[in-house]
């Protein structure tokens, strides 16, 4: 591990003294991080969050979220194949159930299981931002938003746009996507659709998604909007090797609906806004493919949500409020026919104590219709140093409840425990932020003790997972990252971008004699992420990326990708990428070998 580390320090030097000798910087854009109820710049939020933007979006070597996200720092994401046909994404140590994932500040909690967290009803074309929030954010969001939350940005243009686009590459892999804004007026709308298809890169891996995505807007008066949004996506794999080893020809279907309204009133130093929505998730599972009848599990959740989020301005800072109410049902052959509420109150306040340090404060309190009354409270503290230096510390209670799975599931290979108690943890975190003329860097400790840490475990090979709680667990770890960005420099060849970060992560858990765990013992210890980006003229893009990773109790593994943008923005463009470019061998979840070298290319037309 030390001697990449060394080595992309070295090309990170050179690179950065060949760059400023041909370059300038420049500054980068402030970002305001928008939560349900406040707002708050970029450059003074006291928590570690990284921000993905549309062109890191379109210029990544990646065509589904899932591998977009593989590439942020502190992110475990793990794999069953490509192009996003399953993933599960922790944070910091934590587990997929712990983390929380939102498109514009909807939260897609799923009651059954938290692998269908990651199954996004939005197009990679509509997504203009991602917003990963590391460590607790039960303070902002509520129940499970345990170790973080990655927030999933879309907007509604102003003015009229077309794009589509067609890729294919190895293993039969294929897909489009098209996506028009359209607005009337006052009245702004987005239609988006897209598919994508391979005949899989290993026995019954092959896959199909199909996903569509709709969003209008229209402003009622200066102050006031109504937002609405429908969304689809249909996935169909081949899920070999997902769940267990013992049945190579597993299969699922997976259909994902989200519906939702809004209105919003922002006013002067007034801010509400009132939301309802639906999300459904129907998944039907087979353990032979051909033969429902030998073993198949149906499942349909409904959720059902209605909020009220908003903020003040003061003389003595921003308040926030909220209100939540949210109904949870599953109809399930296997884990039967059940339901339950959870209502939630949040208040919060910002404010300066000084020229240069804020503080904020809040406690977000949850009603469960099975556990009772649970209380998130957390603060922040922030100070500037400089105009370009920031220190911060925080601290957060986090909770999360049990899924149906880990508490009913009866299966041949899996057995849930109705007597598991909830997950609790409080975290710290402490760190610096350094913004200065296209130049980000920040170094983070983080610690988080857990009580009650649901694990699914077994006793040999030949018995069934089943979950228990351990008493406690602590994760900490060091987060550190540098980007730097350049301006055009007078050569034709020019360094646009560099980028490198380490996190590592240290676990007390200690593994019970006689007992083997899934998750927790395999969460990241050690990760290394490099990017690269270069130019030739405004035409032509070249981005690498590199990920070293290594697990508390997997073998390591290092990934090269890289891809090739020519007319990027122009009318007409093309790209063409080469992912795991090392061919190295690897398994990111279950028993699903991911595949070797592999390449695809594709072409897009915009319309503005």
């Amino acid at each position: 591990m030390k001697y990449y580390l060394i080595f992309t320090l070295l090309l990170l030097t050179v690179l950065t003294s060949f760059a400023q000798n041909d370059s300038t910087t420049h500054t980068l854009d402030e970002v305001i991080i928008k939560e349900n109820r406040m707002k708050i710049p970029f450059s003074k939020s006291s928590r570690n969050i990284s921000i993905i933007h549309r062109k890191e979006i379109e210029t990544t070597p990646a065509r589904s979220l899932q591998e977009i996200l593989s590439f942020t720092p502190g992110l475990d994401v793990r794999q069953r194949g490509v192009s996003g046909v399953q993933a599960d994404i922790g944070i910091r140590g934590g587990s997929f159930e712990q983390t929380l994932m939102l498109v514009n500040g909807i939260k897609l909690s799923d009651p059954q299981t938290g692998h269908h967290m990651v199954n996004i009803p939005v197009p990679l074309s509509s997504v203009q931002r991602i917003d990963v929030l590391k460590g607790p954010a039960s303070r902002i969001y509520g129940q499970n938003a345990y170790a973080g939350a990655i927030n999933i940005i879309t907007e509604l243009p102003d003015s009229f746009n077309l794009q589509a686009g067609l890729y294919g590459g190895d293993f039969g892999m294929r897909g489009g996507s098209f996506q028009a804004s359209l607005p009337v007026g006052k009245f702004k709308q987005n239609i988006a659709v897209s598919h994508d298809a391979s005949d899989g890169h290993w026995y019954n891996s092959d896959y199909s998604i199909n996903t569509l995505f709709y969003e209008a807007g229209i402003a009622l008066t200066n102050t006031q909007e109504i937002k609405t949004m429908l969304s689809f996506a249909n996935r169909d794999f081949g899920a070999n090797g997902f769940y267990t080893s013992s049945f190579p020809d597993q299969w699922e279907s997976v259909q994902t609906s989200l519906a939702a309204i809004s209105h919003t009133l922002e006013a002067g130093n007034t801010y509400l806004q009132t939301r309802a929505y639906w999300r459904s998730n129907k998944d039907e599972f087979r353990l032979k493919r051909n033969d429902p009848s030998f073993f198949q599990n149906q499942h349909t959740t409904n959720v059902y949500a209605i909020e009220i989020n908003g903020r003040q301005d003061t003389d003595f800072g921003t308040v926030g409020y909220g209100l939540e109410g949210r109904q949870e049902k599953i109809d399930s052959n296997n884990l039967g026919l059940r339901e339950r509420s959870i209502m939630g109150a949040f208040l919060e306040h910002r404010m300066n104590f000084s020229k240069f340090g804020d503080i904020r404060a809040g406690v977000y309190s949850n009603y469960y219709s099975e556990y009772g009354w649970k209380h998130f409270p957390g603060a922040e503290l922030g100070y500037q140093l400089n105009s370009w230096l920031r220190t911060y510390a925080n601290f957060g209670m986090s909770y999360r409840i049990p899924t149906y799975t880990d508490l009913y599931y009866v299966g041949p290979t899996n057995i849930g425990n109705d007597q598991l108690k909830p997950e609790k943890a409080i975290n710290y975190e402490g760190g610096f932020k350094i913004l200065k003329k296209g130049f980000r860097a920040e170094i983070v400790y983080f610690n988080r003790h857990t009580d009650n840490l649901i694990e699914w475990t077994r006793a040999d090979t030949e018995s069934p997972w089943v979950p228990q709680n351990f008493n406690e667990v602590t994760f900490q770890g060091i987060e550190t990252g540098v980007q730097y960005q350049f301006t055009n420099g007078q050569n034709d060849f020019k360094l646009r971008e560099i980028s490198i970060s380490y996190n590592f992560i240290d676990a007390n858990l200690i593994e019970k004699e006689g007992i083997e765990t899934r998750y927790s013992l395999t969460a990241l210890r050690h990760q290394l992420i490099t990017g690269l980006q270069l130019a030739y003229k405004e035409n032509l893009e070249l981005t690498a990326k590199m990920r070293y990773i290594e697990r508390m109790s997997l073998a390591p593994y290092l990934l090269l990708d890289a891809r090739v943008d020519f007319n990027r923005l122009k009318k007409f463009s093309f790209f063409a990428e080469i992912s795991n470019i090392s061919n190295t061998d690897y398994v990111e979840a279950g028993t699903v070998q991911m595949p070797g070298r592999w390449a695809r290319a594709g072409m897009n037309f915009r319309l503005k």
